[in-house]
């Protein structure tokens, strides 16, 4: 297996994944992967130093491996970095699932580690992990299942950042084959052989299904691998062409023309690309698309940011969110979008004693001359009171929605507005007495709310 350690060196130089004078990491889990990729490395005359993960998953067998590694770290006299792991605690934390937390944890360790090396020595450190031809395919075939685009498509890079994989180029039987051959002693994962993990299930199943009707699937789709990659290039050059011409920035929004959006073809892609950076899914770009035929003042939202059509252009801007759920309203703004939907925001001269004023929960009508911006709209919360239109004494919140009969759910989405932490509207229930529209009142703030879905 010669052959594979000249290919092994010659994808180092086409791929140019590091540049000689470079430190080099290798996460090394004891496998057979990672040890004949050291093994490569070795016999290509790198040195390099071991970086290894114990999640602490597998009890003993996790011990060993961590065993196994030291020793192997001994026999190429290299550097060793070892580090255990709390995953099952990280993944209770963070609600993920045990495959993100393990790769989110070695990941985060690895960039530590290539800083701490950078800046002991000054030297860049490329980081090389052991994922391979096999592994690729897999990742395209569970990237096409679950719906990815043209990225998901051209599967692992070879090199992003400082993170390398020096044997995309070649599959599992290869890398045994060769491991045999060099008499390599590795160890096996014992949770590789459970099909109850997506990707095993892939490997396990699928693949040698579908090699049943095409025997050469693996060749073929590593070969398509390679032409994603270019189609992904020539792709992202045109997504680029369309923003460039389309795109127009101003006070921190993006503003495009209808007309110019409307003669763009393909439409569903170029709206898509334009719009996914800012939160919307792919399911949104239909909503967003419509908003070409739609009246001004419609619009589509996705938690950060907001596309609305304004006369005869799409406006893209962020939501006006504080921390902890605060929304400030200054005197200029007119609207105001928040989860519960969007506040429109006027001011209305009280001709005459006019006193016919809407009488709908949705509609706030307040004295002007009563309110000091800027204004806060947030959710409510324990301690909160007000005084309810038509009472002259306080009411804690808590008993106002329990004299309304709201259950646990509605209570949950109840917003308010605040002024010097005085609640001048319980938003959709009521509004407070001190702040109400009187005979005396020559020109009223009146806000209204228009749900939505977001």
């Amino acid at each position: 297996m010669q052959d594979l350690l000249l290919l092994f060196q010659e994808y180092i130089r086409k791929e140019r994944l590091f540049p000689s004078n470079n430190q080099l990491l290798l996460a090394v889990s004891g496998g057979a992967d990672s040890v004949v990729l050291c093994e490569l490395f070795h016999l290509s005359g790198y040195q390099f130093a071991i970086a290894h993960c114990n999640f602490q998953l597998r009890g003993e067998e996790s011990i060993r491996d961590e065993q196994f590694v030291y020793s192997l770290a001994e026999r190429y006299r290299s550097r060793l970095f070892s580090k255990r792991f709390e995953t099952e605690s990280y993944v209770s934390q963070k609600k993920v699932s045990v495959q993100v937390a393990a790769r989110e944890l070695r990941y985060r360790w690895f960039d530590e580690l290539a800083t701490h090396l950078h800046a002991e020595t000054g030297c860049p450190v490329y980081v090389a992990t052991a994922h391979h031809g096999d592994d690729n395919i897999e990742t395209v075939l569970m990237n096409f299942f679950k719906g990815t685009g043209v990225g998901g498509m051209r599967g692992i890079l070879p090199k992003i950042g400082m993170i390398i994989r020096p044997l995309l180029f070649t599959g599992k039987q290869d890398i045994l084959a060769f491991a045999k051959e060099q008499a390599l002693e590795f160890v096996e994962d014992s949770s590789n052989a459970s099909d109850k993990y997506s990707r095993n299930y892939v490997r396990h199943r699928i693949i040698p299904a579908i090699e049943e009707i095409y025997p050469a699937a693996r060749q073929s789709i590593m070969d398509n691998i390679d032409r994603f990659r270019d189609i992904e290039l020539l792709y992202n050059q045109a997504i680029s062409a369309h923003k460039k011409k389309l795109l127009e920035e101003k006070k921190g929004e993006l503003s495009v023309s209808i007309l110019k959006l409307s003669r763009v073809e393909p439409l569903k892609t170029v709206v898509f690309e334009i719009i996914k950076q800012y939160g919307f899914t792919a399911k949104q770009t239909k909503d967003a698309v419509a908003l070409l035929e739609a009246e001004t003042g419609k619009f589509v939202l996705s938690p950060t940011h907001r596309i609305l059509r304004h006369r005869n252009r799409l406006i893209i801007s962020p939501l006006k969110r504080l921390t902890n759920q605060m929304i400030l309203i200054q005197e200029e703004d007119t609207e105001v979008i928040f989860e519960g939907g969007r506040l429109n925001i006027a001011t209305k001269e009280v001709k005459d004693r006019e006193m016919d004023f809407p009488l709908s929960s949705t509609i706030a009508c307040l004295d002007l001359k009563q309110i000091e911006f800027p204004l806060i709209l947030r959710k409510w919360k324990a301690g909160d009171y007000f005084y309810p239109l038509g009472m002259h004494k306080k009411k804690k919140l808590a008993r106002f929605f329990i004299d309304q009969k709201m259950s646990l759910i509605e209570k949950e989405s109840v917003w308010v507005i605040e002024m010097k932490k005085k609640i001048v509207w319980v938003v959709n229930k009521r509004i407070d007495d001190r702040f109400k529209v009187t005979a005396s009142t020559k020109n009223m703030l009146r806000i209204s709310l228009e749900t939505v879905e977001i």
